[in-house]
């Protein structure tokens, strides 16, 4: 059968041989069923085969699953032995960083604080089997425990280190006078006034009217007054029994109750009270008992920690004066 179809504005005819196409399409289906055929028969071949145990069917349907096992089983081993690798990397960087809390805490001269550390290891290598889903879950589990208690334990050593640091903020190290050297020290000497030995209960920092007074620490006012002997004078406490006083002072900057910061300034140098020219009449009070400052300066320029311990909780007992007797 034969389509004629007739185009009137270009006065032309085309014919469309119909047996042709129906052959073309004729051929697509047949293709099309095989196809289909040929995948039902694939998947019914092989399902029913591999359910009732066919010999070939099942060998071949074996050596299809073994070769996916096989091939899970090596990306598996692959992640696991990567996984491991970490591990025994990231244990080696928490037993460092346990040796530098060790130092670290030596260092600030405090106990390192109490925590179960892992056994040492070494010798040569000897190979063994390769470790399993389980044996790495485990060593995990150890890990984060042990990773928990270095948190714990770094913790601990930062708590003790701002304790420290707010300790020694307490502690009168800085010197009071930037530029300037000590004068007349602590101790016995021959009175400047009376020409007889007496004991001078403080450092003399030598310097002209005006000079800024720095606070030895921090801590609070607790005397602003004038008295006949220190002239201007100021006391500060720093808690632990710990009190500094300056005299012979100028001009005052704060007032009692004031709470002041180490280094800041608080005074200017004078020559107001007993005194033959301008300088700092700098004490430290411990337990109500002047001590040497000069102990509390260099031990605060050597960053003796120890030594800045050691002289708050065991003063010297030169004297049994107290602050509050010199005041009346």
């Amino acid at each position: 059968m034969q389509l004629i179809i007739t185009d009137a504005r270009f006065s032309k005819s085309r014919v469309i041989n119909l047996v042709g196409l129906r052959l073309v399409a004729l051929v697509v289906v047949i293709a099309f069923t095989l196809m289909l055929t040929t995948l039902g028969l694939y998947h019914w071949v092989f399902l029913k085969g591999a359910r009732e145990g066919w010999p070939v069917v099942g060998s071949l349907v074996k050596l299809v699953t073994k070769d996916d096992a096989e091939q899970r089983d090596r990306f598996l081993r692959e992640n696991l032995n990567v996984m491991a690798r970490q591990l025994g990397e990231m244990q080696a960087k928490v037993q460092q960083l346990e040796s530098l809390g060790a130092r670290v805490s030596g260092l600030a001269g405090i106990p390192v604080p109490a925590v179960k550390a892992p056994i040492s290891m070494g010798g040569p290598l000897v190979a063994s089997h390769e470790l399993t889903v389980q044996e790495i879950q485990s060593a995990m589990s150890g890990f984060e425990q042990l990773v928990t208690q270095h948190d714990q334990s770094l913790s601990a050593l930062e708590s003790q280190l701002f304790d420290l640091k707010m300790k020694r903020m307490m502690i009168p190290t800085q010197k009071p006078v930037t530029f300037s050297e000590v004068g007349s020290g602590f101790g016995w000497r021959i009175d400047p006034f009376t020409g007889r030995s007496a004991l001078h209960t403080g450092l003399d920092f030598g310097a002209s009217v005006g000079t800024p007074i720095l606070a030895a620490a921090g801590g609070v006012v607790v005397v602003q007054t004038y008295h006949p002997d220190y002239g201007n004078m100021i006391e500060i406490d720093h808690g632990n029994d710990v009190i500094t006083r300056y005299a012979h002072v100028s001009k005052i900057f704060v007032k009692k109750g004031d709470l002041v910061k180490r280094g800041q300034k608080i005074a200017e140098i004078g020559t107001t009270g007993r005194s033959t020219g301008p300088h700092l009449h700098f004490e430290v009070w411990v337990q109500g008992v002047p001590q040497d400052p000069q102990k509390f300066l260099t031990a605060g320029q050597q960053g003796s920690t120890a030594v800045l311990t050691a002289l708050v909780k065991n003063p010297s007992t030169q004297t049994p004066l107290a602050p509050t007797t010199l005041h009346k």
